[in-house]
């Protein structure tokens, strides 16, 4: 078990240094103003027109970084400072939230495939390091612990293809969002810089996300597979 905390302590550290420098470049990007004056929901509006998408509606959420859209209800949900702001940070943002939009609208088959995961992992991720660590504890007095924990296992996987399966879906909208920023000319070539390096310290996120699922389960299975 040391070994197992000493993983998650590592990967919990690269994530907090992810998200820390996360966080320092919205707040620098934040500062710079676009020179065409619209705000994060006109930017969002006018992505979806611009790939003839109107049955999708912009609205606000609370929080920071709460930015997401949401299939079910067809919404790009945008957090109030990027809904608000005029800034490279929030075009970049509202512009990536609606490349899920179009990924939607135009069936991208790796938004479909985590669509069809995201039931499965919601009920499955919160039980299958416990039934991994019941396992291996009844696996010391019967076989039927193993069983158990090879659930575990399983459910773990899947929790751990869903993370892989989220990357190509997360850097697809972010290419999508820089290439139409570029394109239509919302932005100037010092704010898409800008825009660019933010969406791409939003990605590690996902991806730091995704090697600690690995790790994890890599760990579990050799210690379940290894008392065979």
């Amino acid at each position: 078990m040391i070994g197992y905390y000493v993983l998650i302590g590592g990967i919990a550290l690269v994530s907090w240094l992810v998200s820390s420098k996360l966080k320092s470049k919205f707040e620098h990007y934040s500062k710079v103003q676009l020179r065409n004056g619209m705000s994060g929901k006109e930017v969002a509006e006018k992505m979806l027109s611009d790939n003839g998408i109107y049955d999708v509606e912009v609205i606000s959420t609370p929080g920071r970084l709460t930015d997401h859209y949401n299939p079910k209800n067809k919404t790009v949900n945008l957090s109030e400072a990027v809904y608000n702001q005029r800034n490279a940070a929030a075009a970049a943002v509202a512009a990536h939230e609606c490349g899920h939009a179009v990924q939607h609208a135009q069936a991208y088959s790796w938004l479909q495939m985590r669509s069809q995961l995201v039931p499965i992992v919601s009920v499955s991720s919160g039980m299958s390091q416990w039934l991994v660590i019941g396992g291996l504890v009844l696996g010391a007095a019967n076989s039927l612990g193993f069983y158990v924990a090879v659930l575990g296992l399983v459910l773990m996987a899947l929790a751990t293809a869903f993370s892989f399966v989220t990357l190509p879906v997360e850097y697809d909208a972010s290419n999508r969002a820089l290439a139409w920023l570029k394109a239509k000319n919302i932005v100037t070539p010092e704010e898409y810089k800008g825009s660019e390096d933010a969406l791409k310290w939003a990605a590690r996120t996902y991806l730091v996300a995704a090697i600690g699922a690995l790790a994890s389960l890599l760990y579990w299975a050799l210690q379940v597979l290894g008392r065979r």
